[in-house]
C-alpha cells in the first residue's frame, strides 16, 4: 500500500515499541508516540499543508520520521536516538529533489540517501 494511502494509527505507542523496519499497512502519526519531543511535534507546521510527521523505521539506533510527502513537494526528516531524543537532525527536502541538512558527523548534506547513510554510520 502507498504510504500515503495507509490508514493513520493513532494508537498510542512507547519508544521500545517503535518497529525497526518500514510499516507497510499503516501510519504513525508523531501525536501518537508518547515520548514525542516537541521538535518533532512541529516538524511540518512550516510546509504547506502543516502535515504530522509520521514515523518510517529505524536506521541502526535512530528513529527516522518524515512530515510531507516523500518526494515531488517541501518535506522535512527528524532522527534522533532512541535512547537520547535529546541527539536529533533534521533534513529538509525540497521539490526537486534536493535536500539540505546536518547529520551527526556534523557534515551538511544536500542527499537525502548521504544524510541516511551519516546516520546509519554514526550508531554511537
Amino acid at each position: 500500500m502507498r504510504y500515503d494511502e495507509r490508514p493513520i494509527d493513532d494508537t498510542p505507542i512507547h519508544t521500545a515499541d517503535l518497529p525497526p523496519t518500514p510499516i507497510r499497512d499503516r501510519n504513525i502519526p508523531a501525536t501518537a508516540w508518547v515520548e514525542a519531543p516537541a521538535d518533532l511535534l512541529t516538524l511540518g507546521a512550516d510546509l504547506p499543508g502543516s502535515p504530522v510527521a509520521e514515523y518510517k523505521r529505524r536506521i541502526g539506533p535512530w528513529l527516522l520520521w518524515r512530515a510531507g510527502p516523500a518526494k515531488g513537494a517541501d518535506a522535512r526528516y527528524w532522527a534522533a536516538l532512541a535512547d537520547d531524543l535529546a541527539d536529533a537532525h533534521t533534513l529538509r527536502l525540497f521539490p526537486d529533489g534536493s535536500a539540505a541538512g546536518a547529520g551527526p558527523s556534523g557534515t551538511t548534506h544536500d542527499r537525502f540517501r548521504a544524510w541516511k547513510e551519516d546516520l546509519r554510520d554514526h550508531d554511537r
